[in-house]
């Protein structure tokens, strides 16, 4: 049986044994969050036998200095396993903001110990103390002089509980900044562009929007955001006065009780329409099918899913 070195520490594995788990059961506290390969807080230095079955899921220049995702790898052999250090490896973060947008989100706000290059819609992986989850970032590099995160906190949880407990001045570490589904491309500027979002999910496509509308995009905008209940729309208010400034951004608030209609009611202007979705699973999947429906061809919608933890 393959064995399992993490510093002083080896014991013995059965061989095809996913390494995040192996690692959890022994009382190796590795984070994660989607188990898909998709958040990157499962983040390893491996040396020694493993199959990856997502090796795409980091870089080159990553993978070629060890790391790996656990919960993407089976133990094959004899491995020596270091976990990600958020003391060590993170960059430290002071909050500068914590303020509530409703009654279930918070509006976080970061400014890292040095700059931080990202573009608007991509994701990073947070750390309170050893506990991580990934967010998508809501602000814009070239105007927020901070790293803003709308999070949900609706339902307990080891992270969110934590996220609630935050004031400024307070200390966080960020771990990896990762590319994400969701960006704004220059050479769509004068292409129809709509962004679905339910929930948080408006986050990241918040910051899309303004970089769009930075980079003067000619399209007409279509913003659609979904929301259990009237109150859920968060952002209500600055995307009605982006829209007053901006005569090709339309704004649509919708509510779950009210969904199914709205959209069975969907319609494509033009099949040159680009389509920006982020948010829960299921109304991504709802969204999705009926724009193919319409007629948007799949290679012009790129969507970021929101995974539950599991």
């Amino acid at each position: 049986m393959p064995e399992l070195y993490v510093g002083e520490r080896h014991w013995s594995v059965s061989t095809g044994s996913n390494l995040l788990d192996a690692l959890n059961q022994a009382g190796v506290a590795v984070p994660y969050s989607c188990r898909a390969g998709s958040c990157h807080a499962c983040l390893v230095r491996c040396q020694g036998e493993v199959e990856d079955k997502q090796p795409e899921a980091l870089s080159p220049a990553q993978r070629q200095d060890g790391w790996r995702l656990a919960c993407q790898c089976q133990v094959s052999g004899d491995l020596r396993v270091e976990a990600f250090d958020p003391a060590r490896d993170g960059l430290p973060a002071q909050v500068v903001g914590a303020d509530w947008l409703n009654p279930s989100v918070l509006r976080l706000r970061l400014q890292p110990e040095r700059g931080l290059r990202y573009r608007a819609g991509q994701h990073l992986v947070l750390w309170a103390g050893q506990v991580a989850r990934p967010y998508s970032l809501a602000s814009l590099p070239q105007e927020d002089p901070f790293l803003e995160f709308h999070l949900d906190c609706r339902h307990p949880g080891e992270f969110s509980d934590l996220a609630r407990q935050l004031q400024v001045g307070d200390h966080l570490r960020l771990g990896e900044l990762r590319g994400g589904a969701l960006q704004y491309d220059p050479d769509w500027q004068s292409r129809p562009l709509w962004l679905l979002a339910s929930g948080t999910g408006l986050g990241p496509l918040w910051g899309v929007l303004r970089e769009a509308l930075r980079q003067d995009h000619q399209g007409a905008i279509r913003v659609i955001h979904l929301a259990h209940d009237a109150e859920g729309h968060y952002l209500a208010e600055p995307l009605a006065a982006l829209a007053a400034q901006h005569p090709n951004l339309t704004v649509e608030l919708w509510t779950a009780a009210g969904s199914a209609q709205a959209l069975a009611q969907l319609r494509l202007v033009s099949r040159q329409t680009l389509a920006l979705l982020c948010g829960h699973p299921v109304s991504l999947e709802a969204f999705s099918k009926r724009l193919f429906l319409a007629g948007l061809p799949r290679n012009q919608l790129l969507a970021d899913v929101f995974l539950p933890r599991g």
